[in-house]
């Protein structure tokens, strides 16, 4: 049975005008990246938009990808995570205008469909430089040196734009605190048997 080729191998057929090959590397992230974009806008449908636009972004910059430890992974997430602030942004000003429009009393408006909860809200208004270090370093569990390698910058400015951005978390939750959002991990429901919630994570972080 073969070895999968690295991302990096297969790029090098990409970069030699391979579809195929860029297909395989669309096969192997889309899910991962589709998991990664739900936290970062308000709907299913938003999130594969984000997965559209990030694979596009990687075709359109092909010659100025960057790999980590051979994966373009992180390189993915963080260009989705730049692509959900635009489609988070349009989604609101969406919502902004159906609180204006006239509407049957029987149809829920904004103000009855449910919130994206305190911990999302929170991540989504980060500035973009914390929210990158936040979705590599907190929801995704990269290392501090692998998402300095993926983001291009220091080690030095991972760790201080992540210590700001826990900081900002933690202030913005202590605003709308319950005690649900301060309970373990392992006492709440998790997306899936291997994965914590984006809600989790963030939440653990900023209580530090």
């Amino acid at each position: 049975m073969s070895i999968p080729l690295s991302d990096a191998d297969e790029w090098h057929a990409v970069l030699a005008g391979d579809g195929e090959a860029f297909a395989r590397i669309f096969d192997r992230h889309s899910q991962r990246v589709y998991r990664h974009s739900l936290a970062m806008v308000p709907a299913a449908d938003d999130a594969q938009d984000v997965v559209g636009v990030t694979f596009l972004e990687a075709w359109r910059k092909r010659g100025d990808v960057r790999f980590v430890n051979g994966s373009l992974l992180p390189w993915l997430l963080v260009t989705a995570s730049h692509s959900s602030k635009n489609i988070s942004r349009a989604a609101r000003r969406y919502r902004n205008l159906l609180e204006h429009v006239p509407r049957p009393e029987s149809q829920a408006g904004p103000e009855l469909m449910p919130d994206d909860g305190a911990a999302m809200t929170a991540l989504r208004d980060l500035g973009t430089h914390q929210r990158d270090v936040v979705a590599l370093c907190v929801i995704e569990g990269f290392s501090e040196a692998e998402a300095a390698e993926a983001l291009g910058v220091p080690v030095g400015t991972v760790k201080s734009r992540l210590h700001r951005a826990k900081q900002t978390l933690a202030s913005h939750l202590r605003q709308d605190i319950t005690p649900d959002l301060l309970a373990p991990a392992t006492s709440r429901a998790v997306s899936s048997p291997t994965d914590t919630t984006t809600t989790d994570s963030i939440e653990m972080s900023a209580s530090r």
